[in-house]
């Protein structure tokens, strides 16, 4: 039987790619995108698109049995920065959603699901650099305390109701195919934009933040590694630690210099700066390599080379 998958919040900066690569994997008509907006024109127009509120459960459960879903990839969340402006929403949410998907999940046959969790799991009380998989995670937004809770549930559905779910720590992400979402790391897609544009950029964090990032297609790639993954290599129920690039503010603008040499960026920090500075500069992704040989595709030449070939402004 062919895989038929539903990919929740397919209008975000991840939900966009991820169902355009799983359309070119599975077929254009197994991967349904559903979302409470329209989505990109190349998601709306290569495959079957139903409009959803990620907490319509009812409606889930309608759309899983009308295509006969197999898979969910469960992306809805509300991010950091704007999590923080609106904390009791950003939890209702963000785990609301996802208990709610995985009942729903049990109740109608699906097995299998993808949820990410972040980096924003980790605080001021984690080591700094080079993240190990198991260590202190205390973390100090509320996004952040509903990825940790949600890996906990990962964890326990799994062991308690034998639900497969697969989980990664996204670092911050990179790509050119859609807005951020309001998170700390946004500023490593703005910069892009504004580079082009008016070659000139200013920061809301400052100069030597250096935090873990990845590039949009190595994401995507390791979200399709791990769910291809035989189940018994797994250890990790939680979410996987993967790493990718670290850079601060200052090493990315010199790295745009290569390309547009009378780039400006001008520092700024607010609110989010207290965020950044609460997570780790660098991961260790042992667990992933070990578990399903992740390895990055891109280092921060390449990422920027290709983001300023294909930023459209």
């Amino acid at each position: 039987m062919n895989d038929k998958i539903i990919v929740l919040g397919a209008s975000g900066q991840i939900g966009t790619e991820l169902t355009m690569e799983l359309r070119n994997k599975f077929g254009n008509n197994n991967v349904i995108a559903t979302d409470i907006k329209n989505a990109a024109d190349e998601v709306m127009q290569s495959g079957p698109f139903e409009y959803l509120d990620a907490m319509n459960f009812k409606g889930l459960a309608e759309i899983i049995d009308k295509y006969k879903v197999t898979q969910i990839y469960h992306l809805v969340a509300l991010l950091s920065a704007t999590g923080e402006k609106n904390p009791q929403f950003a939890w209702n949410l963000n785990m609301g959603s996802l208990l709610g998907v995985f009942d729903t999940a049990l109740v109608h046959g699906v097995k299998k699901i993808f949820w990410p969790s972040s980096i924003a799991v980790f605080g001021p009380t984690t080591p700094k650099l080079n993240v190990p998989q198991h260590t202190v995670i205390e973390p100090s937004t509320v996004y952040g305390i509903s990825k940790l809770a949600g890996e906990g549930w990962c964890n326990y559905y799994f062991n308690k109701k034998g639900l497969d779910i697969r989980s990664i720590r996204y670092p911050g992400l990179i790509g050119y195919k859609s807005a951020p979402g309001g998170g700390t790391t946004d500023y490593a897609v703005e910069i892009f934009y504004e580079a082009k544009r008016k070659k000139e950029y200013t920061c809301f964090l400052n100069e030597n933040t250096r935090l873990p990032m990845m590039y949009m297609h190595d994401a995507i790639k390791a979200t399709l590694q791990l769910m291809d993954a035989p189940a018994e290599k797994l250890s990790i129920r939680t979410a996987y630690n993967i790493n990718g690039i670290d850079f601060t503010p200052k090493e990315l603008a010199i790295e745009i210099r290569k390309f547009i040499p009378d780039f400006k960026i001008i520092y700024a920090p607010d609110f989010r700066q207290a965020i950044a500075d609460s997570w780790p500069g660098s991961i260790d992704g042992a667990y992933a390599l070990e578990d399903w040989n992740w390895k990055p595709d891109y280092d921060l030449n390449n990422m920027v080379k290709d983001m300023l070939s294909n930023v459209q402004i």
